[in-house]
């Protein structure tokens, strides 16, 4: 019995002693769960935030690929419209000299059978004068036998004679109808081709404004760019050239049938002698505003050229290698400078000389290339749509102004491309301009 109150006072006392102790170690383990659930709170919080930045990075990111495709796929669209214009260019002026030369052969066929009709008149002419005699009387009327036989040996020689002449005369006449038949087909191709260029040069235009409205959306996340292909180049060049050739070839030929038909055309050509005169001159007055004006905007620095654009416009990309601003690939030729400047600014000639090309072209957009001679060429390139301000073959003076700026064909932002070709092949502007 004592021994069981003995052990029931035990467990009271240790219960009331040890109580206040499990308190305490209660109130300790919650203030350290209470820790720990505030630092998993901030870890959840910054791992939040943290995810969260992350999200917005590659929202961006993407947004900016997204845009950089966009614009890449639109250019892409931009240089089909204008491979097909440049191909229909080339397609026209092979064309239209097929058409030159088949109506250089009519000319000629028709000049041989009014020839052939003189001669064939002064023969009846001279028969109805002199009366009409046989060859059996021309052969009958020889004193000898040898004066017979060359009277034969004429007679052989004048039928013969005839004979070719009315085979040629006929096939001549035939020759007509051929070329005359083809001339018309040609004509027809070439209003085909034309009512080709002008549908190809409405796609250009609505392409271009796509990119216009493009660009001006996410202007803020995009760096001017510019890409031309070695292709696109080679296009080019070869473009400039054969419409180099075939324009010294037009002005051979137009001279020759002016001199031709001078003298039966002399007083309309006085009159339009006069009128030529009369444009010359406003023309004249006109360059010479035009060369007053670009030298007030910007000097000569003495150079071998002029700076095509006011000096006020900085040169914001060099001549030389580079990095491609479309495809990223590192080693890119750039072919010229680029001046930034807004959109509508002047553009001039950096020297006196011929404009070959202007028109759009494949990667450079609307394009002017003026050849100077001597296997000098000048190219300024991302001209905007209607500012082109010369045409190809017409004589421009140093300083003209030739161009407004702009960024069409594979180019995202306002400015001249501006290149100095000797021999075609690029060399650097900044040696010229100096």
């Amino acid at each position: 019995m004592k021994k069981a109150l003995a052990a029931l006072a035990f467990l009271l006392v240790a219960v009331v002693v040890l109580q206040p102790v499990g308190g305490q170690a209660a109130s300790e383990v919650d203030r350290i769960n209470q820790e720990l659930n505030k630092v998993r709170s901030q870890m959840q919080e910054a791992t939040s935030n943290k995810e969260q930045a992350e999200q917005e990075h590659d929202a961006v990111t993407m947004q900016k690929e997204e845009t950089t495709k966009s614009i890449n796929q639109i250019l892409d669209e931009i240089d089909n419209v204008s491979l097909n214009l440049q191909n229909t260019q080339m397609q026209l002026v092979t064309t239209e000299g097929e058409l030159l030369d088949a109506g250089r052969s009519l000319e000629d066929t028709e000049a041989r059978i009014v020839e052939r009709d003189k001669l064939l008149d002064s023969r009846v002419r001279l028969m109805y004068t002199n009366g009409f005699v046989s060859y059996m009387d021309v052969l009958m009327s020889a004193t000898s036998f040898s004066d017979f036989l060359d009277r034969v040996d004429a007679l052989s020689s004048i039928m013969n004679q005839d004979k070719d002449i009315l085979e040629e005369h006929r096939k001549d006449k035939e020759l007509i109808l051929v070329k005359k038949a083809e001339i018309e087909t040609k004509l027809d191709e070439v209003k085909d081709l034309y009512g080709r260029l002008e549908n190809y040069h409405v796609q250009l235009l609505a392409k271009e404004k796509e990119k216009e409205v493009m660009i001006l959306q996410y202007n803020d996340q995009l760096e001017e760019l510019e890409g031309i292909s070695d292709e696109q180049e080679a296009l080019l060049m070869s473009l400039a050239s054969k419409v180099s050739e075939l324009e010294k070839e037009r002005t051979a030929e137009l001279e020759r049938q002016r001199k031709e038909q001078e003298r039966l055309r002399e007083e309309e050509r006085q009159r339009k002698l006069k009128q030529q005169q009369q444009q010359q001159q406003q023309q004249k007055q006109q360059q010479m505003q035009a060369q007053t004006r670009a030298e007030s905007q910007y000097q000569d620095t003495g150079g071998r050229l002029l700076r095509p654009i006011s000096s006020s416009y900085r040169m914001n990309s060099q001549f030389g290698p580079r990095i491609d601003p479309i495809t990223g690939k590192r080693g890119r030729m750039h072919n010229g400078v680029d001046f930034a400047a807004p959109a509508g600014t002047p553009i001039y000639a950096a020297e006196s000389g011929v404009v070959t090309v202007a028109q759009s072209t494949s990667g450079y957009g609307n394009t002017v290339i003026i050849d100077h001679g001597g296997g000098m060429w000048t190219l300024y390139a991302h001209i905007r749509n209607g500012g082109i301000k010369v045409k190809a073959g017409q004589q421009v003076k140093r300083g003209e102004k030739i161009a407004e700026v702009g960024s069409t064909g594979r180019s995202t932002g306002n400015h001249l491309h501006f290149e100095v070709r000797i021999n075609e092949k690029p060399v650097n502007p900044v040696n010229y301009l100096r």
